[in-house]
Protein backbone atom coordinates (compact mmCIF):
# COMPACT_ATOMS: atom_id res chain seq x y z
CA UNK A 1 0.00 0.00 0.00
CA UNK A 2 0.95 3.39 -0.91
CA UNK A 3 0.21 6.66 0.77
CA UNK A 4 -3.37 7.31 2.39
CA UNK A 5 -4.48 11.19 1.95
CA UNK A 6 -8.03 11.51 2.41
CA UNK A 7 -8.91 15.23 2.18
CA UNK A 8 -12.25 17.22 3.91
CA UNK A 9 -15.74 16.64 1.82
CA UNK A 10 -16.69 20.38 2.69
CA UNK A 11 -15.15 23.48 4.43
CA UNK A 12 -15.09 23.05 8.29
CA UNK A 13 -18.24 25.52 9.86
CA UNK A 14 -20.62 25.26 6.76
CA UNK A 15 -24.14 24.96 7.60
CA UNK A 16 -26.07 21.66 8.83
CA UNK A 17 -26.88 19.94 5.70
CA UNK A 18 -29.17 17.87 7.05
CA UNK A 19 -30.54 18.19 10.52
CA UNK A 20 -33.56 15.94 10.35
CA UNK A 21 -30.81 12.90 10.07
CA UNK A 22 -29.47 13.79 13.11
CA UNK A 23 -30.75 12.44 17.14
CA UNK A 24 -31.29 14.45 20.11
CA UNK A 25 -28.26 14.98 22.08
CA UNK A 26 -27.33 15.73 25.60
CA UNK A 27 -25.40 17.76 26.72
CA UNK A 28 -23.90 16.03 29.24
CA UNK A 29 -23.24 12.14 28.33
CA UNK A 30 -24.78 9.93 31.18
CA UNK A 31 -22.97 9.39 34.11
CA UNK A 32 -20.50 12.85 33.54
CA UNK A 33 -20.48 15.70 36.12
CA UNK A 34 -22.22 18.35 34.75
CA UNK A 35 -20.21 21.29 32.88
CA UNK A 36 -21.37 23.80 35.66
CA UNK A 37 -20.41 21.90 38.42
CA UNK A 38 -17.14 22.22 36.90
CA UNK A 39 -14.55 24.99 37.17
CA UNK A 40 -14.66 25.88 32.81
CA UNK A 41 -10.59 26.73 32.65
CA UNK A 42 -9.34 26.65 29.22
CA UNK A 43 -8.08 22.74 29.67
CA UNK A 44 -11.39 21.72 30.23
CA UNK A 45 -13.35 23.41 27.60
CA UNK A 46 -12.13 21.59 24.58
CA UNK A 47 -12.90 17.95 26.36
CA UNK A 48 -16.43 19.16 27.31
CA UNK A 49 -16.73 19.89 23.63
CA UNK A 50 -15.74 16.63 22.45
CA UNK A 51 -18.20 15.18 24.61
CA UNK A 52 -21.12 16.70 23.28
CA UNK A 53 -20.85 15.38 20.01
CA UNK A 54 -17.94 12.73 19.78
CA UNK A 55 -17.56 11.16 22.97
CA UNK A 56 -14.19 12.47 23.76
CA UNK A 57 -11.75 11.09 21.85
CA UNK A 58 -9.13 11.95 23.82
CA UNK A 59 -10.81 9.60 26.48
CA UNK A 60 -10.53 6.38 23.95
CA UNK A 61 -7.23 5.15 25.21
CA UNK A 62 -4.69 3.22 23.03
CA UNK A 63 -4.82 0.09 20.94
CA UNK A 64 -2.36 -2.50 20.39
CA UNK A 65 -1.73 -3.17 16.45
CA UNK A 66 0.99 -5.55 14.67
CA UNK A 67 2.20 -1.85 14.18
CA UNK A 68 2.39 -1.24 18.10
CA UNK A 69 0.63 0.70 20.04
CA UNK A 70 -1.50 3.13 18.77
CA UNK A 71 -3.94 6.01 20.29
CA UNK A 72 -5.67 9.40 18.95
CA UNK A 73 -4.54 12.77 20.78
CA UNK A 74 -6.80 15.99 20.17
CA UNK A 75 -4.90 18.65 18.51
CA UNK A 76 -3.60 21.51 20.17
CA UNK A 77 -2.84 24.48 17.90
CA UNK A 78 -0.20 25.80 19.70
CA UNK A 79 1.44 22.31 19.97
CA UNK A 80 1.09 20.75 16.49
CA UNK A 81 0.21 23.15 13.89
CA UNK A 82 3.88 23.36 12.73
CA UNK A 83 3.93 19.96 12.63
CA UNK A 84 0.65 19.41 10.84
CA UNK A 85 2.14 22.28 8.43
CA UNK A 86 4.68 20.38 7.27
CA UNK A 87 3.06 17.21 6.45
CA UNK A 88 0.51 19.46 4.64
CA UNK A 89 3.22 20.91 2.34
CA UNK A 90 4.41 17.40 1.55
CA UNK A 91 3.13 17.32 -2.30
CA UNK A 92 1.72 14.14 -1.92
CA UNK A 93 -0.18 15.48 0.80
CA UNK A 94 -1.29 18.49 -0.49
CA UNK A 95 -2.44 16.58 -3.94
CA UNK A 96 -5.25 15.74 -2.14
CA UNK A 97 -5.80 18.13 0.81
CA UNK A 98 -5.33 21.62 -0.49
CA UNK A 99 -3.82 22.81 2.34
CA UNK A 100 -0.22 23.14 1.53
CA UNK A 101 1.49 26.99 2.01
CA UNK A 102 2.70 28.65 5.29
CA UNK A 103 1.30 27.41 8.76
CA UNK A 104 -0.94 29.42 9.07
CA UNK A 105 -3.15 28.08 6.12
CA UNK A 106 -2.83 24.79 8.55
CA UNK A 107 -3.47 27.53 11.69
CA UNK A 108 -6.91 28.86 9.91
CA UNK A 109 -8.25 24.81 9.27
CA UNK A 110 -8.03 23.63 12.86
CA UNK A 111 -9.03 26.90 13.95
CA UNK A 112 -12.09 26.79 11.85
CA UNK A 113 -12.56 22.93 13.55
CA UNK A 114 -11.97 24.01 17.29
CA UNK A 115 -14.22 27.05 16.92
CA UNK A 116 -17.39 25.19 15.32
CA UNK A 117 -19.79 23.00 17.15
CA UNK A 118 -17.33 20.58 17.58
CA UNK A 119 -18.78 17.51 15.18
CA UNK A 120 -15.01 17.93 14.06
CA UNK A 121 -12.47 16.94 16.34
CA UNK A 122 -9.29 17.08 14.54
CA UNK A 123 -6.40 14.40 16.18
CA UNK A 124 -2.94 13.44 16.38
CA UNK A 125 -2.11 9.51 15.59
CA UNK A 126 0.63 8.45 17.62
CA UNK A 127 2.48 5.19 16.89
CA UNK A 128 4.76 3.76 19.79
CA UNK A 129 4.43 7.50 21.35
CA UNK A 130 5.41 9.45 17.74
CA UNK A 131 3.11 11.15 16.26
CA UNK A 132 2.49 10.38 12.60
CA UNK A 133 -0.62 10.56 11.22
CA UNK A 134 -2.88 13.51 11.07
CA UNK A 135 -6.69 12.39 11.67
CA UNK A 136 -10.37 14.17 11.63
CA UNK A 137 -12.96 12.32 13.48
CA UNK A 138 -16.22 13.98 12.17
CA UNK A 139 -20.48 13.55 12.78
CA UNK A 140 -20.58 12.65 9.35
CA UNK A 141 -24.78 12.98 10.14
CA UNK A 142 -24.34 16.49 11.30
CA UNK A 143 -21.96 17.51 8.21
CA UNK A 144 -22.74 19.00 4.70
CA UNK A 145 -21.49 15.39 3.62
CA UNK A 146 -25.54 14.10 5.08
CA UNK A 147 -26.84 15.76 1.83
CA UNK A 148 -24.90 13.17 -0.37
CA UNK A 149 -25.97 9.76 1.28
CA UNK A 150 -28.84 8.55 3.30
CA UNK A 151 -27.13 9.31 6.31
CA UNK A 152 -27.93 7.53 9.83
CA UNK A 153 -27.61 9.18 13.83
CA UNK A 154 -24.33 9.25 14.45
CA UNK A 155 -22.50 8.01 11.45
CA UNK A 156 -19.02 8.78 12.54
CA UNK A 157 -16.66 9.75 9.38
CA UNK A 158 -12.90 9.91 9.24
CA UNK A 159 -10.07 11.89 7.09
CA UNK A 160 -6.73 10.87 7.78
CA UNK A 161 -3.32 11.18 6.60
CA UNK A 162 -0.43 9.91 7.22
CA UNK A 163 2.52 12.08 7.70
CA UNK A 164 6.23 10.97 7.06
CA UNK A 165 6.66 9.57 3.59
CA UNK A 166 8.84 6.76 5.07
CA UNK A 167 5.42 5.62 6.81
CA UNK A 168 4.07 5.26 3.64
CA UNK A 169 3.90 2.14 1.38
CA UNK A 170 4.50 -0.56 4.10
CA UNK A 171 0.55 -0.97 4.63
CA UNK A 172 0.52 1.51 8.13
CA UNK A 173 -2.30 2.80 6.24
CA UNK A 174 -4.73 -0.29 6.67
CA UNK A 175 -3.28 -1.05 10.18
CA UNK A 176 -4.64 2.13 11.42
CA UNK A 177 -7.93 2.45 9.43
CA UNK A 178 -9.03 -1.07 11.31
CA UNK A 179 -7.76 0.46 14.34
CA UNK A 180 -9.53 3.87 14.05
CA UNK A 181 -12.68 2.20 12.93
CA UNK A 182 -12.56 0.21 16.03
CA UNK A 183 -11.71 2.55 18.48
CA UNK A 184 -15.10 4.42 17.35
CA UNK A 185 -17.56 1.78 17.20
CA UNK A 186 -16.24 0.85 20.82
CA UNK A 187 -16.25 4.07 22.63
CA UNK A 188 -19.65 5.41 20.29
CA UNK A 189 -22.16 3.05 21.13
CA UNK A 190 -24.53 4.75 19.30
CA UNK A 191 -22.65 4.82 16.42
CA UNK A 192 -23.56 2.36 13.58
CA UNK A 193 -21.75 3.15 11.03
CA UNK A 194 -17.71 4.46 10.31
CA UNK A 195 -17.74 6.31 7.17
CA UNK A 196 -15.28 8.29 4.89
CA UNK A 197 -15.12 9.59 1.24
CA UNK A 198 -11.68 9.32 -0.41
CA UNK A 199 -11.27 10.79 -3.54
CA UNK A 200 -11.48 7.85 -6.40
CA UNK A 201 -8.58 8.98 -8.05
CA UNK A 202 -6.74 8.27 -4.79
CA UNK A 203 -5.96 3.99 -5.25
CA UNK A 204 -3.63 3.57 -2.95
CA UNK A 205 -6.57 5.12 -0.35
CA UNK A 206 -9.42 3.69 -1.58
CA UNK A 207 -7.89 0.05 -1.36
CA UNK A 208 -6.59 0.49 1.84
CA UNK A 209 -9.95 1.28 3.04
CA UNK A 210 -11.09 -1.67 1.60
CA UNK A 211 -8.37 -4.10 3.59
CA UNK A 212 -9.34 -2.54 6.78
CA UNK A 213 -13.05 -3.64 6.39
CA UNK A 214 -15.16 -1.03 5.05
CA UNK A 215 -16.83 -1.38 1.80
CA UNK A 216 -17.61 0.44 -1.18
CA UNK A 217 -21.46 1.86 -0.85
CA UNK A 218 -21.06 4.24 -3.73
CA UNK A 219 -19.64 6.86 -5.85
CA UNK A 220 -20.99 10.72 -4.75
CA UNK A 221 -19.98 13.94 -6.43
CA UNK A 222 -19.01 16.10 -3.76
CA UNK A 223 -18.42 20.04 -4.13
CA UNK A 224 -14.57 19.40 -4.48
CA UNK A 225 -13.98 15.68 -5.93
CA UNK A 226 -15.81 12.56 -6.92
CA UNK A 227 -15.95 10.52 -3.91
CA UNK A 228 -15.96 6.51 -2.75
CA UNK A 229 -18.68 6.73 -0.17
CA UNK A 230 -16.71 4.16 2.10
CA UNK A 231 -18.73 2.60 4.96
CA UNK A 232 -17.80 -0.20 7.56
CA UNK A 233 -20.58 -1.29 9.26
CA UNK A 234 -21.01 -2.51 12.87
CA UNK A 235 -22.89 -5.55 12.05
CA UNK A 236 -20.38 -6.65 9.66
CA UNK A 237 -17.46 -5.68 11.81
CA UNK A 238 -16.57 -9.39 12.41
CA UNK A 239 -16.94 -10.69 8.95
CA UNK A 240 -14.33 -7.75 6.98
Amino acid sequence: MTSIHISPATAPGTALAAETAAAPETAVPPGAVPAQARPLTPELLPRLAEADLLDSPADWGPVTTRAGLFRLEPVRPARDRKLIARWMNDPEVAAFWGLSGPSLVTAAHLSALLAGDSRSIPCLGLLDGTPMSYWEIYRADRDPLAAHYPARPHDTGIHVLIGEATDRGRGLGTVLLRAVADLILDNRPRCTRVVAEPDLRNTPSVTAFLNSGFRLAAEIDLPDKRAALMIRDRALRTLL
